[in-house]
């Protein structure tokens, strides 16, 4: 008898119909012979609403103890709501929440991280023949005895931290797409379904914005020998393998694999920088203590008649304004002129394990957003993936003609089922 570990996103657990929609897949897995682990996060925009809510009592709420209290509610009514389902259907389910499966994190409210994983009352529910049912995103702190929330899509690493833990064959991640697509299907229709991709590959797609996986989510499998399954809970048809090619395996990749564009990032540029040694390090160490992400880094050149250079920065917008604010209170000791503050820019990235391999790719990115008339503020790349910035009106266009300029195009419309993604 193999275990699965199955995740269901909040699309797919949007509403009563949903849920029960849901339970039958699930018994159907069950009967199936096989342990059936579910993690489930909030029914639809129940967090979003949640948010709302507590901004509507505290505007600007800050992330802590009693926020992460009320978003962990979401989780835990979708959970409840399920092993009702199944249990009308005959089968035997345990719900329990993040603590109760042993999900131990750090103390960090609001991105905590998984430290241990201790998922004894989960095995039990499954060795009494019952399917086991856990709240996704979030997990208990031994020391602090507090709840914790691992951040945005953290039901997806919970569902591969059990998965790793329990030594489940696979880990399926439920969504309302098919499966892992060359580019967003709700920005380009005419993507394709990838089906099988790389773990390496997900990782930049998912660091540079597709976000039918979460980069965390990804990360953990990786390192823990996990293979995703990203597949629609709308049907049964095949989805995306993520895998973890065996070493000395020879896998003949594609060029490109697929595409990704990001709205979530601001750019800060530090203008007129003393163009000495250790300012860069005097700024990104300022920017560091605000527990800020850098993305993307660019520095010109000074020129010889004023020593002074400017430096660029993307990272992501809830981190601009502490990134501001502490760069301003450092303004004479680093002795920079300005700060420049852009939140109207976009970020589209390229990945394929084929460019190792092969020449060109640079030329065709860039000779097809020259020829949209879509200008390069930033360019990035890594051995697998190249990023540009550009205008965030201009975003959505760069995506779908890069995605042609590659011969990424499929020949019918993909089908979104729900709307959201998740």
């Amino acid at each position: 008898m193999s275990l699965i570990v199955q995740k269901f996103g909040g699309s797919s657990v949007a509403d009563a119909e949903s849920i029960k929609r849901i339970a039958s897949r699930i018994v159907e897995t069950r009967a199936a012979g096989h342990e059936v682990v579910v993690v489930v996060s909030a029914m639809g925009d129940m967090t979003d609403e949640l948010l709302d809510l507590a901004e509507q009592v505290v505007p600007s709420v800050p992330s802590g103890r009693e926020l992460d209290m009320l978003l962990t509610a979401g989780e835990r009514i979708s959970m409840a709501l399920l092993a009702l389902a199944i249990k009308n259907l005959g089968v035997e389910a345990r719900s329990y929440t993040g603590s109760q499966a042993g999900m131990m994190t750090d103390a960090q409210h609001g991105s905590a991280r998984i430290v241990d994983v201790t998922p004894g009352r989960v095995r039990e529910a499954l060795d009494i023949g019952a399917v086991a049912i856990v709240a996704g995103f979030q997990g208990f702190n031994r020391l602090t005895g507090d709840i914790t929330t691992l951040g945005r899509g953290g039901s997806d690493t919970t569902a591969v931290a059990l998965a790793a833990a329990l030594d489940a064959e696979v880990c399926e991640i439920y969504t309302d797409v098919d499966g892992v697509f060359t580019a967003d299907p709700r920005v380009v229709p005419k993507a394709r379904k990838i089906d099988r991709i790389t773990s390496e590959e997900m990782l930049e797609l998912a660091a540079a914005g597709a976000k039918v996986l979460y980069i965390r989510a990804v990360e953990y499998a990786r390192r823990h020998g996990v293979t995703l399954h990203v597949r629609s809970s709308f049907n049964h048809n095949e989805g995306t393998l993520v895998v973890n090619p065996k070493e000395g395996e020879i896998v003949e990749e594609p060029i490109i694999t697929g595409v990704a564009a990001d709205l979530s990032e601001d750019k800060i540029t530090v203008v007129g920088v003393p163009d000495v040694p250790g300012k860069a390090a005097q700024i990104f160490t300022i920017v560091a203590q605000t527990n800020a992400n850098i993305d993307m880094i660019v520095q010109n050149v000074s020129t010889t008649l004023n020593g002074l250079a400017d430096i660029s920065f993307t990272l992501p917008k809830s981190d601009a304004p502490g990134a501001l604010a502490a760069l301003n209170s450092q303004k004479e000791a680093i002795g920079f002129e300005s700060l420049q503050h852009d939140d109207k820019i976009g970020k589209l990235a390229v990945v394929g394990a084929g460019m190792r391999t092969n020449a060109g790719v640079s030329a065709r990115l860039f000779t097809a957003l020259y020829e949209a008339g879509i200008n390069i503020e930033m360019i990035s790349t890594s051995e697998i993936r190249i990023s540009v910035v550009t205008r965030a009106e201009t975003i959505n266009e760069a995506l779908r003609v890069v995605h042609t300029a590659f011969g990424l195009d499929a020949d019918t419309d993909a089908v979104v089922h729900g709307g959201t993604g998740r």
